[in-house]
Order: structure tokens, then C-alpha cells, then sequence
């Protein structure tokens, strides 16, 4: 059977896995609709929790922004996983014992306001949104590349796929399909792994084998990259290029964005017990570091192999997988010496943004910088990033199974996360601003039809991120989790731990927090991206790093300003000491 033909049967076999999982765990109540009944076993919330937090982001980006950003990248993965250090300490034992199904419903009953209820709503979709749109992206690369259909088309597959599941299932079916989605991601991220580990180093174990001599050379792995990659004018795969303080906010704002998620905290209100909450995560962080372990050699496997696939390859005769991905218009080559060879070094290969690829209009290689005055940007190639992981079987000549796998791998992961955002969006309309807000006389019945019209509604705005997407992948995720940190985060931690924060420092700081970070992102994202370096940022921070400085933001201006007000009601101290209490 060829490559193409296991992948429809690969992807079909586990999309009918998915649905079959919905229609057998079907959602009879808005308990089961939200929560899932507050009944999942703490290691299947576990690994749903991993495969909701494991997204597209994890799968399909991570690995390539560390292969091209090499020691830099490190910031995702101390950012990300650390954050579920604080997740489990700071935040999810005492959001699971107030027992209710929404983050702004925390936030709504706490801070004794529905204004704060509605800021925080607004908050939590900005972030869903912002996260969801990478999800779609992926969802495209991946059925435009290995299913061979139109990008625009895989996105709307996905949409149906995910409705069928989300909306039929809610959190119940979701988070058995999810136990379901990790089985098959992180089979499909640690096989080809394991292949390509054996291949360059000889070891079969990817984590030493990042560390290990290549085959039939005395030469070390890293040794090699640094290398490669200063031969070419990159910096050393090794040494950081980035500033001090911008990774420790990037750092710091992946952190503390990761514990202000509200598609993974939710996660733990679908468990019996507060105790089960913590080995939840705790279970958790061990099936995410099972991935985030290997991410750091799948990068540099795909480093390697991409240069030694392509350099000085003559065009005509370039590898298959390369002509495969130049045919989507995720990579591109233009001949600037006019010698007939790929040559691939540093420098920027388009002229502008990275405009997007159009059928039918030409691809990027027509947009390549075609004259390069300055020789320091002699590069011929455009490669996107979002593509190593799901080339890197190719690259490295493996099976058309394992290929077959990574598609199906990579599926599941944008899918489930995909899910898990929509169904947050979807609660949060139906329950807090219908049922909490707006019509607090709907019976549950409607409550729960409003959550599956609020989930499809959700679906379909999703769908036009993923046909228009404003980024790749874990540039738009990173921002999202800024968004978190300087939202959502300091909302819960200061309502669990300060008991004297009122409803107006709350509402003062999460507004705060929002303008700030969104707005700073979007001038140097989207307005003057000419300017988007570091001579202009505030204090040297990126734009991936600042939700950092807008969450100090939201806690100066939220303490500040409760100080103005009178204390909360005494109902609200006897709340919180009672969910603070063992």
C-alpha cells in the first residue's frame, strides 16, 4: 500500500475512533455537557489534560521553532512545562473545590459581580480565539500536504470532524476522545523519532541520542549543528542570540500563561475528588514530558537532515519531500547565482512579510529576494517552520507508515485542543453570559441547546482563522499565552490568595492587562512590523514575551485600585478561606 493510501486509512481509521467515542459518551445533561459528570478517573483526566494542552503548537511547531531558533527555542519548553508546576501548586486543587463549571464563573461568583463575570468572558475568548486560530492552521498544513486536498478544504473537514465531537459530546466525549487523541500523538511523535535517532546517532533512545556521536563519526550531534550552522551565518545551534530578559519574560509569560489557560484549568473540574486534582496534574506533566523530552532531539534530527537533504543539491534533481512541500507553497527556492544549485544559508529569503501563498497565484518563490546586493543574504531557500516535524519522516526516508502516522499524529493534536477551546467558549457564552447574565431563567434543557449553538458558532469563527491564519503556528499560540498570563491569571491567583481584592481592582487590572499586551502585540505584529526589533521594544521585550510585563501591570493596577474601594462582602472571606482549607 503506498504512502497515500495509509494515510487516508490512518486518518480515517482514527477520525471513525473519534466519533464512535462521541456518540457512545454523549452529553445528557449541562453537567456532563461542561464537566463531564465530575467523574473522570485521575489518569485518563490526565492524559486528556495532556492531549488538550498538547496542541498543534507541541506537535507540528515547537520542534521546528527549536530547530531554527536552536538554544533560543529552549524558552517553550521550560515555559510550558513549568507552567503546569504552577498550575498544579497555585491554582487547580482550589478552582476544583469551588466546584463550578467556568473559569468566569469563579471569577463572576468571587469578585460578587457580573461585570467581572462579562470582562472575564471577553478576556477568556480573546485567549481562545488567539489559540484556536494555530489549531486550524495546523489542521490545513496537514490535509493540504498529506491528503492532498485544498488547505481551505482540510480546515472545513476539521470543523465537522471537531463539531460532530464537540457539540454531540461536550466535555464528556471530549475527554474520552482526548485519552484517545494522546494515544495516538505521542505514538506518532516518538516512532519516527526513534527511526530517525537510530539512523544519525545509532541510539534508539532520541533523549541520549541528542546528546550522542553521529554514526561512524567520533563527531557529537551539537558539535556538528554548531558547525552547520556557523558555516552558514546562523548563530550556533547552542549559544542564545536573545537577551537575558526576554527569555526570562517569554519564559515567565509562557509560565504563567500556561497555569491562566482556561481550556486546561477546566480540565480539572471534571474530576470527583480536590485530591484527584493534583494527581491529575501530576499525571499530566508526565505524559506532556514524554513529548517535551524528545522535542529537543526531533529539532535537531530535523536540522541536520533538512541541510544535508538540500545543500548544493542540484534543483532539478532536489529530493522528493522537498518538491512535495514547494507544491503547497511552504517552501520555495530561487536560483539568485543562477547555478542551478539549493543553496540554503542566513538571511531573510523574502522581500517583506511572508505573504500568503495563493493557488493558482504563484508561490513564494515568485516573492523571494531576487537580488542580493548584500551578500550577507544570499539565501535561496524559504522553508516554514511548521512543516519540520511533519517532513522530518520524509527527509529521512522513513516507511510511507510512519509518514502516514505523523499525519494522523499531528491531526490529533490540532483537533484535540481545537475541541477543548471551543467547548471553553461555548460554556462560557451558554452558562455565564445566558444562563448567569443574561437569562437566568432558561431551564437547563435550553442552557444546554444554547451550548451546543454557542459551540457551533465557535466552530465556524474558528474555521475562518484556519482559512485566514495570522501567523504560524506557535508564534499565534505564544501569544495567546501572554494574553492568559496578563488576563486570566492574576484574576484566580490574587482571588485565591488576597482575600481583600474587590470587584473593581479585578476589573481594573484584567482590562488593564488585556489593553496593554493585545495592543503592544498587534502594533509590532501587525501595524509596524518594520519596527518589530529589538532597538524598539520596551526594555529590549518581545512581543512574545510581554505578557509577562502586562500581568505585573494587572497586579499593581488591580492591588492599587482596591485600595480605593471597600473591602468585599463577608461571604466572599468565608469563600475563599473555605477553598483554601485542606
Amino acid at each position: 500500500m503506498d504512502t497515500q493510501s495509509l494515510t487516508y486509512l490512518f486518518v480515517g481509521l482514527s477520525f471513525a475512533l473519534y466519533i464512535g467515542i462521541a456518540i457512545w459518551s454523549r452529553a445528557q445533561s449541562t453537567n456532563d455537557f461542561y464537566i463531564a459528570g465530575k467523574g473522570v478517573n485521575p489518569v485518563a483526566n490526565g492524559m486528556a489534560t495532556a492531549a488538550d494542552w498538547m496542541s498543534a503548537a507541541s506537535f507540528i511547531s515547537m520542534a521546528g521553532l527549536i530547530a531554527f531558533l536552536g538554544k533560543d527555542g529552549s524558552v517553550y519548553l521550560m515555559g510550558w512545562t513549568g507552567g503546569y508546576v504552577l498550575l498544579a501548586l497555585l491554582l487547580a486543587p482550589y478552582l476544583r473545590k469551588f466546584g463550578q463549571y467556568t473559569v468566569p464563573d469563579f471569577i463572576g461568583t468571587r469578585y460578587y459581580s457580573n461585570a467581572a463575570r462579562l470582562v472575564a468572558v471577553i478576556c477568556l475568548i480573546f485567549v481562545s480565539f488567539t489559540y484556536v486560530a494555530g489549531q486550524m492552521r495546523g489542521v490545513g498544513i496537514v490535509f493540504s500536504r498529506f491528503l492532498e486536498v485544498d488547505i481551505n478544504l482540510g480546515v472545513v473537514i476539521g470543523m465537522c470532524i471537531v463539531f460532530f465531537y464537540a457539540v454531540l459530546g461536550g466535555m464528556k466525549g471530549i475527554t474520552y476522545t482526548q485519552v484517545a487523541q494522546y494515544c495516538v500523538l505521542i505514538f506518532a511523535y516518538l516512532v519516527p523519532a526513534i527511526f530517525i535517532s537510530i539512523l544519525v546517532t545509532g541510539n534508539p533512545v532520541p533523549q541520549l541520542g541528542f546528546g550522542d556521536t553521529l554514526v561512524d563519526s567520533s563527531t557529537y550531534l551539537l558539535d556538528k549543528l554548531d558547525q552547520v550552522t556557523t558555516e552558514l551565518g546562523f548563530n550556533a545551534y547552542t549559544e542564545n542570540s536573545k537577551s537575558k530578559i526576554d527569555i526570562f519574560c517569554i519564559t515567565a509569560a509562557l509560565m504563567f500563561g500556561t497555569a491562566g489557560l482556561p481550556h486546561v484549568i477546566v480540565r480539572f473540574f471534571t474530576v470527583p475528588k480536590v485530591s484527584d486534582a493534583r494527581k491529575s496534574a501530576g499525571y499530566a506533566l508526565i505524559f506532556i514530558a514524554i513529548l517535551y523530552s524528545t522535542a529537543p532531539a526531533v529539532s535537531a534530527f530535523a536540522r541536520i537532515n533538512f541541510i544535508d537533504s538540500v545543500q548544493n543539491v542540484e534543483y532539478q534533481s532536489s529530493p522528493e519531500w522537498f518538491q512535495n512541500w514547494e507544491d503547497i507553497g511552504l517552501i520555495a527556492w530561487k536560483d539568485k547565482n543562477e547555478d542551478g544549485l539549493i543553496q540554503y544559508s542566513a538571511g531573510d529569503a523574502l522581500e517583506g512579510t511572508k505573504p500568503k501563498f495563493v493557488e493558482g497565484e504563484g508561490n513564494y518563490g515568485e516573492r523571494l529576494v531576487s537580488n542580493p546586493a548584500n551578500q550577507s543574504n544570499s539565501n535561496e531557500v524559504y522553508i516554514d517552520r511548521d512543516i519540520m516535524v511533519l517532513a522530518n519522516p520524509e527527509i529521512a526516508k522513513l516507511p510511507g507508515w510512519v509518514i502516514a502516522l505523523v499525519a494522523a499524529g499531528a491531526l490529533a493534536a490540532a483537533l484535540s485542543t481545537a475541541a477543548g477551546l471551543l467547548l471553553v467558549i461555548s460554556a462560557s457564552v451558554s452558562h455565564d453570559l445566558l444562563k448567569k447574565t443574561f437569562m437566568p431563567k432558561i431551564t437547563e434543557k435550553q442552557e444546554l441547546l444554547y451550548a451546543r449553538y454557542s459551540a457551533a458558532v465557535a466552530i465556524l469563527v474558528a474555521g475562518l482563522f484556519g482559512i485566514y491564519p495570522p501567523g504560524f503556528v506557535a508564534q499565534v499560540v505564544a501569544f495567546a499565552f501572554g494574553l492568559a498570563a496578563s488576563t486570566i491569571f492574576p484574576a484566580l491567583f490574587l482571588g485565591i490568595f488576597y482575600k481583600r481584592l474587590n470587584m473593581q481592582g479585578a476589573i481594573a487590572g484584567m482590562l488593564s492587562g488585556l489593553i496593554f499586551t493585545s495592543s503592544y502585540i498587534i502594533y509590532f505584529k501587525f501595524i509596524n512590523i518594520e519596527l518589530n526589533s529589538v532597538q524598539h521594544w520596551f526594555l529590549g521585550i518581545s512581543p512574545e514575551g510581554i505578557g509577562f510585563i502586562g500581568m505585573l501591570i494587572n497586579i499593581v493596577i488591580a492591588l492599587t485600585v482596591s485600595n480605593f474601594y471597600s473591602k468585599p462582602p463577608e461571604y466572599v472571606y468565608e469563600m475563599v478561606d473555605d477553598i483554601r482549607r485542606p
